[in-house]
């Protein structure tokens, strides 16, 4: 604003300094903004790009997977009538793929027992059993609460060093890298995912969000000396 101009609008050469330095600080601050938001979206791109790199050469298909002792299920959300919904009932058909293949001997459910959407182990047990898979070849860990506890408590307490992981296709290189952070010599096959566009882009955006943490745990744990696993209860 020019000193002619504030002449004649009659405004006060004190309150003129003041709108100048909250113009400043208003710059600096959208500054600060951007900056920060670009040191976030490169942390994600980079954290992403690690797990991509962690889980290249160990993402197969049904017939090409390499045969493992048994396939690991994570959780997921299930329906009001306790029905797995499309992501783990996916999850759950190329599990009962690979036991038809002979490509596994064993499932291991892991999930959260007391969800917010009700017993995902429940759930995923009657609809293994209602497609044919028998009892004695299902095991099931009701305190999977992520796919990093799902890992290291499938080795730890269920002494497994050798797994395929179904999962939906975003979610395969996290849970690969952090089943072999967790000592599991673990491949990956995907699982089918028959949902809306609006539930693929939300479920691809938390998948890409939730790379840093990923990292980020697989860098302490590489740190600590691996534990031996227990026999297979």
């Amino acid at each position: 604003m020019s000193k002619s101009v504030i002449r004649r609008a009659g405004i006060p050469s004190g309150k003129v300094v003041a709108m100048k330095r909250w113009r400043r600080c208003g710059r600096w601050w959208m500054r600060g903004l951007l900056g920060a938001g670009a040191a976030s979206a490169l942390v994600v791109i980079a954290a992403n790009g690690r797990l991509r790199m962690l889980s290249a050469g160990h993402r197969f298909t049904v017939p090409t997977v390499p045969r493992a002792p048994v396939v690991i299920v994570p959780g997921a959300k299930i329906g009001p009538d306790g029905q797995p919904m499309t992501y783990l009932r996916g999850r759950l058909d190329v599990a009962v793929e690979l036991l038809t293949a002979r490509k596994v001997d064993e499932v291991l459910i892991s999930g959260d027992a007391e969800g917010e959407s009700g017993d995902e182990i429940a759930s995923m047990r009657s609809y293994l059993l209602d497609h044919g898979v028998e009892p004695g070849l299902i095991r099931a860990d009701g305190e999977g609460l992520s796919t990093r506890a799902t890992c290291e408590r499938a080795r730890d307490l269920f002494g497994i060093d050798r797994a395929i992981i179904v999962t939906q296709h975003q979610h395969v290189p996290r849970a690969i890298a952090l089943g072999r952070g967790a000592g599991i010599d673990a491949d990956g096959v995907d699982a089918y995912r028959e949902c809306t566009r609006k539930t693929l882009v939300r479920n691809t955006i938390r998948e890409w969000l939730a790379a840093p943490k990923a990292v980020a745990a697989l860098t302490v744990s590489a740190q600590r000396p691996m534990r031996s696993a227990p026999a297979s209860p």
